[in-house]
């Protein structure tokens, strides 16, 4: 079984459905009037359909490969009427999400085996989400019986060590932190150094959020990758870019930044429940190929879902929720 999210539930689905408003609301309006008036799928009606997937921010490059496999299906079947559009686009939406690796490990929040302490790395700009969703995700593990030490290791803004001690204080988790300046590679080591000597079962690091565009920052998150495993050599065991997904292409080109930057394993997308540009968990998942672990849906600790590609297509296109 896997170590992160529960199985996807009432609740959960719930929360999907109420996070995704924003965008189903918009994106199949503008699939509805795509097809106003027709009867068979044509170029008229693919075209409108490119139109409403690139305003969604599901981006070029993916819905060109979309519409080019909903051609194929048209040409193969010859005729496919506008009340089936919608099941085929969301097929294939499900296919455009399964071409990143698949990963089976996030349902019960069991650890991996020969993997603990479990460190898990995470990284992105400032104001994305960070701070809250490591919050988030220590109080799931904790509530799954985990015990859990949180690393303070984005020393170089004056907020983020205090806003990461609430959150400790909320989970009621442990924190290695020291004063603002401090060099972070160093509080990465003295955080993973103790989490061994305390028989944590999971270690989570925040690390610097400023601009991807400074150099320094880059350089700095391959430096605490080498501390860390200085310790233990095969940690980070998943590194988690956060990104803000209100902020539509603007996050694909972090994602460009940090996965050049460090080895990237899983993506959590956050901020989803407001806005209308939900379409950008696609484009991210299918350009970078990397699985989109979790997405975020709201303020509430239980809004943190693991991400299910088949459940995130059905609220998708379901308004009846």
């Amino acid at each position: 079984m896997g170590f992160f999210g529960k199985l996807f539930g009432k609740k959960e689905k719930e929360s999907l459905d109420q996070g995704l408003e924003k965008t189903k609301e918009g994106f199949l309006g503008k699939i509805a009037r795509a097809v106003a008036g027709k009867s068979t799928v044509d170029a008229e009606v693919l075209d409108n359909l490119e139109e409403a997937l690139v305003s969604a921010d599901v981006g070029i490059e993916t819905t060109v490969e979309i519409i080019e496999r909903i051609e194929a299906r048209v040409a193969k079947d010859k005729y496919i009427n506008t009340s089936e559009l919608n099941s085929i686009l969301q097929q294939e939406i499900e296919n455009i999400l399964v071409d990143a690796p698949a990963d089976t490990t996030y349902s019960n929040f069991d650890l991996p085996a020969g993997k603990r302490p479990f460190v898990l790395m995470v990284v992105g700009v400032n104001g994305v989400g960070k701070t809250t969703t490591i919050g988030k995700l220590a109080h799931h593990f904790t509530q799954a019986g985990k015990k859990v030490m949180l690393g303070a290791a984005d020393t170089f803004r004056a907020a983020a060590v205090d806003q990461l001690t609430i959150w400790s204080e909320r989970a009621g988790v442990p924190i290695v932190k020291r004063e603002m300046g401090s060099d972070p590679a160093s509080v990465a080591f003295d955080a993973v150094s103790s989490a061994v000597a305390k028989d944590i079962d999971v270690l989570i690091i925040d690390t610097a959020g400023r601009l991807h565009t400074k150099t320094h920052l880059m350089e700095e998150l391959s430096k605490i990758k080498r501390v860390i495993q200085k310790v233990i050599p095969d940690a980070p065991h998943d590194v988690l870019l956060v990104l803000d997904g209100s902020t539509g292409q603007n996050a694909i080109e972090q994602a460009k930044h940090f996965t050049a930057a460090t080895d990237v394993t899983g993506l959590v997308i956050t901020k989803l429940d407001g806005t209308a540009k939900g379409g950008v968990v696609l484009a991210i998942a299918h350009q970078f190929k990397i699985p989109v672990k979790f997405i975020g849906v709201g303020e509430k600790v239980e809004d943190l879902l693991v991400f299910d590609k088949h459940e995130f297509a059905d609220s998708l296109f379901n308004l009846n929720k």
